[in-house]
Order: structure tokens, then C-alpha cells, then sequence
């Protein structure tokens, strides 16, 4: 009945517009788009039908134009929200999204998800409002990146979550269901999973190199997180990659945009190129001789919008038959049905987003959350003799370290601006309060700061290092702020330092003068805290053995000097887990181009890590004990429900993740070391017990069978393994798997 009175009024509409809409003529064409009572396939499809080529075109990139005739406001897809919205003012600023992958909590971020998307209508609201149209202004985002971070040389892997193609699969489904929202007519906001596929390094040679992987490394690790955000967390929009695979570029790629995206997978959105990847086809790849055959190929493929404006060159395509209209209305047809799904086309009073008011943004109960996933993310590293959390008869710390006192190692990339971020100095001295003295050092030229050039800051250098340790003789405890900044690792860009080049790493360590003044502060004789930030693994091999206690802090996001407080002080029981392998060297790994994922991860590396995957320890302990399952055997379409207890031996409250590895024992095909296949975040009360109940499909087992082109699961006897990491296996069991 809504919906009937609210067509009654359709021509009161078109004449004055809603507040939010834009303003549409009269038709006495018998137009249908503007009936919001007909089906949206009907109402794209008669929009669509009346553009001219040229129109059409133009809509296809991503600064599209207004179509006044047509009632249709400018628009632009680019907008960024990979740990809350990004480039468009003030905004909550969550952990970079390796540090969300640290919580092994997919429910919580899916309630940060909620809240990112709550604050990008809020200001596309206003926006709109205003009248404006701009770049970052949208509903349509490019988040998240579930690219596998294969290698920790790679300057984006902290983008993405982690090593592992299930938690990866686990984490994104939740942050894709929280951004577009559970309402059957509208989505809130439009999720990208990117970059598709096998894309992860190096940043130098993004634009032009050829990946190549088996085909089971394709399926059983570059694939099954995507196969889940598109057939779990339905998420409707795919950007692809800037390299070729297998000589096919990411984005004109017939095997990944249609035989397996659309085709294998049933994908119903739209695809969305990399910025500039179209021109990179002809200009990197050297694939096409222009703009004009890049734009063929790719929307061919099934790219439908490019982040660039090659598409222009179609409407010649098409004169010069190389591509049909009816092609490119096809990708008109994805795009709009985007924009009629996000509700642009229909009044706010059917639209239940366009109500969210702009002060929902960047509110107190967001930056608590932004509080909460900081503390679950900093995982423990090490803890001995008790260091942590701070005893109270400390009554003078000494913080030394420039990170601590600066606000990019809060915000990593793709971030907005936050409300009084606190810096982990300030988060520390707040904590405090009068009951313990703070004394402040910088001890340290960060590495992006001196150009490369050591010779010329040494004298510098030196003054710092000696203040702080003259500093830290005076105190009871050190807390040193180290590691890597996103100056240093990130996106393309122009760095070359020790260490460093074009946003990768070229080997592991800690900047050589952090490392070189932990080394005389040790010496002291005072137990040092060391308070690492970084986006990826670093090789801390002087470190693990000679500082007490070691916390990773990734990059927390606005509240991450509170969270780290809160770790420090004991006012909260840290429980993250490193969602990637930490390697001693550099050396340990295969060539950073080589795409196999033999000797990779901690599902192929048959060496002995430094820290290993999964791990991260807690100011309490936690037994494990009376593992069953509901059957040991089995076959490939049922699901076994494990029961382990789990009790809380400590002296605080505290979580724990129970991770579940599966193993072949035996297979005709080589098969990973082991695997994860389930995990959950527990919280327990201080001497709580607790039975707790995991599903595991057994389908969950299955590995790529070539011959078959599918997956199965292989019949025989399947080791499983629960504990605390995937090197701390505390309880097994064997299941057999029947025909």
C-alpha cells in the first residue's frame, strides 16, 4: 500500500524532486525507470535504451557524468573504506586491515563494517544534500583487498588479512555482509573485493608482470577467499588486477572475469579495473596497439567500468566493429543496476540509508569500537619473567622512540582524518596519570626521515641516543616504540632505502639504528617492553632473544595509543594472533616473484619460524583438554561437530582462539604440511571452564583435483589438531573419511 500511494505522487515528484534526489522531468514517453513500483531489471533496462553511444560510453568510467535529459546525477565509483571511510574528511580511522585479521574475530569486524557503512551514507547524505557529486563522496567502495600475502615483502600486504586463504575467506565475508547491509531491496553501500586474483607484490613491476602458479596453488590459495565473499557474502562488485595471469591480463581475462567469476561462481554485479589497468594492457603488457582494443578486451571480458577514461575509445570501437552496442549495454545494465540497488533513483522515504543523519559520523561509540578492535589485535610476541603487564612498583618509565609519538603509525593507508587520534605516547601518559612519571625520548632518525643518507644525521643521531639513554638510566622500565611506518612500505612509490624500494621490503630487519640503540639500552640492565608497528612480519631474531617482552601493534587506528595503554597496564588481557608467518630472514623465502607457493607460508615452509601463524600469547593460560567429535568417520558432505574444553588457569579474564589444523596423512596428491579449517574466539572468566562446540564441513578437506577440474575430498585418514597456534597443537584426533 506504501509504495501505491507513493506512485500517486510520481508526478509531484518528477516536477519538484526529493531533497536527496535529483530533480526529474515530466515524461510522456512512457518511460519506466522513474516507477520505483517495477522491477529493477525492467527500470535498467529502459534507462539504458535511451542513451546515445556516446552517453553510454561515458557512464562506463569511473568520474561519470551527469545525463540531465535523463534525470541521471553526475556519480563517482571511486570511493575507499578499507579500515573505515577514507579521503573524504573526518572519519573513524579503525586497525589497518592486517591488524583486523589479528582479532580472529570475524563478528566483530563485521560490526565494524556496520558502523564504516553507516558513516559513508551519513556523508553521502550530506553530500548529496549539498549537491555534490564528487571523488570519495560515494556509496560504492573499493574494500577489501583479500589478495593473499604470499610474501612479507610485499609494501601491501598490510592491506589485506593475512596469509591464510580461510581466515581471509572468514574476515571478508563479514566485513562485505557489514558494508552493504541485510535489507532485501537496498544495499547500504557497495563492497569490492580486490584485487582479483593473484596479485600480491612486486609494486614495481604491477603494471607488467606475468603470474604464474600451478593450478591447484590457483584454487586452494588464490581463489577460495573470493569463491567466499562472492557466493557467501555476496558481495557485488570484483576489481581486478593490474598483472597478467597466465599471459592474460587481470582484467580482460576470459578465464577469471567470466569462466570462473560468472560462470563457476554466478557472480550478478560488475567489474571493476584497477586505476589505469585498461591502459596498462597496451602500455605495460604491450598486449593491444591502443586504448581502443585495451577497451575491446577488457569489457569483452566482463569489465565493466574502468578507473580511467580509456573507455571513451568505445564509441569508435563500435564504428569500427570491434566490439556491438549490446555489449556495452550489457555492462550499462550491471552498472545501473548498482545505482537503482544503492536506492539513487528513488525517493529517501523507500530508501531506509538515506535517513542516516551526518552526525552519525565519527561518534564517541565508533571510536570505542575503533578502541576494541585495537586491543584485540596487538598480539603478545613474547612475555618473560612476567614483564608485562606493568608490575606496580614500577614508578618510572622511560618511552623511547620517534613512532611513539607520531600519527601515521596510527593510520597506515586508505584512511580518513580522525577526531584527536591518540598517539601510543599519549595513550601511555594518559594511562599513567600522576601515579608513575613519563619521561620522553625520541632516540631515533626514522628511516623515511634521513634520505638515505646515515653519514650526514649521525651526529644527529648520536645526540638523540644519548639522551635516551641517559633517559632510560633514570627509570625503572624502557619502553621502546620501533619498527616500520607506511613511509616505508605501502603502495608503488618512490622509496629507496636500506631495506626498502618502490613500497616493498627488500629483506626483514628492523631499521639498522632502532636496532643498534635496543642493543645499548639492554645493557642498562632494565627490563625493556618493545612496542612494534608495521603492517608485515619482521625478522627479530636479536630481539626475541634478548627483550623480555615484545607486543605487535600493527597500525591501530586512531585509539591505538589507548589500546596499547590498556595492553601495557593490564587494564586488558591482549588474545590477538598473527595472522601471518614471521620469518628470521629474508632468506628463508623463495624469490619474491615467484608465485608458487612452495616453501610459503606456513602452509608450505618446512623451516622453523621465528614466530609462526596463529601465535600470540596472554597474560593467562589456558588448558585444553577432552577433544571429541560426533563421529570418526565420515564422508565428504557431512559435517563433524568437535567439543574440546577449554579452562582458564590464569589469575585475569581473557580470550583465547581455538584454532583447528587439518592434515592428509597420506595422499596420492602432495598436499599442504597443514592447514586451518576453524577457529573461534572465546572470552573466559578467570578460573572458567568451558566445553565448547566447532563445525567442520568435511568438505572443508577437499583439495583442487586437476584431472577432475573440481575439488574433492580424498577419502582416508585426516589428522586434526586444535590449539592455541599452528606450531601449539594441543589436542588430535583422526578422521576417516569414507567414499
Amino acid at each position: 500500500m506504501k509504495r501505491i500511494l507513493i506512485s500517486l505522487s510520481l508526478f509531484f515528484i518528477f516536477i519538484t524532486g526529493y531533497p536527496q534526489q535529483p530533480t526529474l522531468s515530466v515524461f510522456n514517453d512512457g518511460s519506466k525507470y522513474p516507477d520505483f513500483n517495477l522491477p529493477v531489471p525492467v527500470r535498467v533496462k529502459d534507462l539504458v535504451s535511451r542513451m546515445t553511444l556516446g552517453e553510454k560510453v561515458l557512464q562506463m568510467q569511473n568520474e561519470a557524468p551527469a545525463i540531465p535529459r535523463l534525470g541521471i546525477p553526475a556519480y563517482n565509483w571511486w570511493n575507499e573504506c578499507l579500515h573505515g571511510v577514507a579521503r573524504n574528511g573526518v572519519a573513524t580511522v579503525f586497525p589497518q586491515a592486517i591488524g583486523m585479521a589479528a582479532t580472529w574475530d570475524p563478528d566483530l569486524i563485521g560490526k565494524e563494517a556496520d558502523v564504516i557503512s553507516t558513516e559513508a551514507r551519513a556523508k553521502y547524505n550530506e553530500a548529496i544534500r549539498k549537491g555534490e557529486h564528487g571523488i570519495y563522496q560515494g556509496l560504492t567502495f573499493w574494500s577489501p583487498n583479500i589478495n593473499i600475502f604470499r610474501d612479507p615483502r610485499w609494501g601491501r600486504g598490510q592491506e589485506t588479512y593475512g596469509e591464510d586463504p580461510y581466515l581471509t575467506g572468514r574476515i571478508g565475508v563479514a566485513f562485505v555482509k557489514g558494508l552493504q547491509g541485510n535489507d532485501p531491496d537496498y544495499f547500504k553501500v557497495i563492497s569490492t573485493a580486490k584485487h582479483f586474483a593473484v596479485h600480491s607484490g612486486p609494486e614495481s613491476t604491477r603494471h607488467k608482470f606475468d603470474a604464474w602458479c600451478s593450478e591447484r596453488d590457483l584454487y586452494e590459495t588464490y581463489l577460495p577467499a573470493f569463491e567466499a565473499l562472492i557466493r557467501e557474502g555476496k558481495a557485488y562488485s570484483v576489481m581486478g588486477a593490474y598483472n597478467r595471469f597466465w599471459s592474460q591480463p587481470c582484467t580482460g581475462s576470459d578465464l577469471l572475469l567470466d569462466q570462473i567469476l560468472r560462470k563457476k561462481w554466478g557472480f550478478q554485479g560488475y567489474v571493476v579495473s584497477d586505476c589505469g589497468a585498461i591502459w596498462d594492457m597496451f602500455n605495460g603488457h604491450a598486449l593491444v596497439p591502443d586504448d581502443e582494443r585495451a577497451s575491446v578486451l577488457g569489457v569483452k571480458a566482463g569489465c565493466d567500468l574502468t578507473c580511467g577514461d580509456e573507455y571513451g575509445s568505445l564509441v569508435k570501437a563500435v564504428k569500427d566493429g570491434y566490439i556491438s552496442e549490446t555489449e556495452i549495454d550489457r555492462s550499462l545494465e550491471r552498472l545501473f543496476t548498482a545505482r537503482f540497488r544503492l536506492g539513487m533513483f528513488d525517493p529517501d522515504s523507500l530508501v531506509p540509508f538515506s535517513r542516516i543523519p551526518f552526525s552519525a559520523n565519527a561518534t564517541d561509540e565508533n571510536r570505542k569500537l575503533s578502541r576494541k578492535v585495537a586491543k584485540e589485535s596487538i598480539v603478545l610476541l613474547k612475555n618473560d619473567a612476567q614483564t608485562l603487564p606493568l608490575s606496580k612498583s614500577i614508578r618510572k618509565i622511560t618511552v623511547i622512540g620517534s613512532y611513539a609519538e607520531k600519527l601515521n603509525v596510527l593510520e597506515g593507508n586508505y584512511h580518513g582524518k580522525a577526531v584527536n587520534p591518540v598517539t601510543i605516547l599519549q595513550g601511555l601518559k594518559s594511562r599513567a596519570g600522576n601515579s608513575m612519571k613519563i619521561l620522553y625520548s625520541k632516540g631515533y632518525i626514522p628511516l623515511e626521515e634521513t634520505g638515505g643518507k646515515k653519514d650526514s644525521l649521525q651526529n644527529a643521531g648520536k645526540i638523540m641516543e644519548n639522551e635516551a639513554i641517559s633517559l632510560a638510566k633514570q627509570s625503572d622500565l624502557i619502553v621502546f616504540v620501533g619498527g616500520i611506518s607506511p613511509d616505508l612500505e605501502g603502495e608503488e612509490s618512490p622509496v629507496q632505502l636500506p631495506g626498502f624500494s618502490g613500497g616493498d621490503r627488500t629483506d626483514l630487519n628492523l631499521p639498522s639504528n632502532q636496532e643498534e640503540l635496543l642493543k645499548q639500552l639492554s645493557l642498562l640492565g632494565k627490563p625493556v617492553v618493545l612496542v612494534l608497528t608495521g603492517g608485515s612480519a619482521l625478522a627479530l631474531n636479536w630481539e626475541k632473544d634478548h627483550i623480555p617482552a615484545i607486543l605487535m601493534a600493527w597500525y591501530p587506528g586512531e585509539q591505538g595509543g589507548n589500546a596499547i595503554a590498556d595492553v601495557v597496564f593490564g587494564d586488558y588481557n591482549p588474545a590477538g594472533r598473527l595472522p601471518v608467518t614471521f620469518y628470521k630472514s629474508v632468506n628463508d623465502l623463495p624469490p619474491f616473484e615467484d608465485y608458487s607457493m612452495k616453501g610459503r607460508t606456513y602452509r608450505y615452509f618446512e623451516g622453523t619460524p621465528l614466530f609462526a601463524f596463529g601465535h600470540g600469547l596472554s597474560y593467562s593460560s589456558f588448558l585444553y583438554f577432552d577433544l571429541y567429535a560426533d563421529k570418526l568417520s565420515a564422508t565428504s558432505g557431512d559435517t563433524i561437530i568437535l567439543s574440546v574444553t577449554l579452562k582458564n588457569e590464569g589469575d585475569r579474564n581473557g580470550d583465547e582462539v581455538i584454532q583447528v589444523y587439518a592434515r592428509k596423512t597420506e595422499s596420492k596428491a602432495k598436499q599442504p604440511i597443514q592447514s586451518l579449517k576453524a577457529f573461534k574466539r572465546v572470552s573466559l572468566l578467570k578460573g572458567e571452564i568451558k566445553t565448547l562446540k566447532i563445525l567442520l564441513p568435511v568438505r572443508n578437506l577437499a583439495y583442487y583435483d586437476t584431472s577432475r577440474q573440481d575439488y574433492m575430498v580424498e577419502s582416508g585418514n585426516y589428522e586434526l589438531g586444535i590449539g592455541a597456534a599452528s606450531d601449539d597443537i594441543r589436542l588430535k584426533l583422526l578422521l576417516e573419511v569414507k567414499e
